[in-house]
């Protein structure tokens, strides 16, 4: 994401996390955590959301399994204008596999969901080139792991073009934007 961040890094990563975690806080029955190993976000969560402080690159099975529910949902913190339909739509998927994952459209996944606890056969990577590909090659059964439609993260400079103006939310986002284009 730093080298997408125009301006001052720090203020884009906050407007672009925030925008990430307001989608998901407004969700119906979903209860947002924040899972991060950036220090001092916690004024852009509404009170009483729970952190869990990670080390950079931890691996996604540990900080699902560092959650407490029957199934839960990663989404990366570089998504801002993602649909929450996407992440609906993921929930969903968990009737019929144990893994879902909402792919990037360059590589990567945008988020994943899991029935907890998390399966013990699957080292998911949000940042693998093919995570689909490959969660389904460590599933012991074809259909283990589902997919959603795909979506977009913003990784460089030149993903800032795919965020749709047309969509509701990542006001933040959009502000910094505005800034720094002035």
């Amino acid at each position: 994401m730093a080298n997408a961040a125009p301006g001052d890094p720090r203020e884009f990563l906050e407007a672009i996390v925030e925008d990430t975690y307001e989608m998901v806080a407004g969700l119906e029955l979903v209860t947002p955590v924040l899972a991060t190993s950036v220090p001092d976000l916690d004024h852009l969560l509404w009170p009483g959301t729970d952190i869990i402080a990670i080390k950079e690159h931890a691996p996604l099975k540990d900080i699902f399994a560092a959650i407490n529910a029957d199934q839960a949902a990663i989404v990366s913190g570089d998504a801002p204008d993602l649909p929450p339909l996407l992440i609906g739509k993921l929930f969903r998927e968990l009737g019929r596999a144990e893994l879902t994952v909402c792919p990037s459209e360059d590589g990567g996944a945008v988020a994943m969901a899991a029935k907890l606890p998390f399966p013990g056969w699957a080292d998911p990577d949000l940042d693998a080139q093919d995570p689909v590909k490959e969660l389904r090659a460590q599933a012991p059964g074809r259909r283990m792991v589902a997919t959603t439609p795909g979506w977009h993260r913003v990784r460089t400079s030149a993903d800032l073009d795919r965020l749709d103006p047309g969509l509701e939310g990542w006001e933040n986002t959009r502000a910094v934007l505005g800034a720094t284009a002035r």
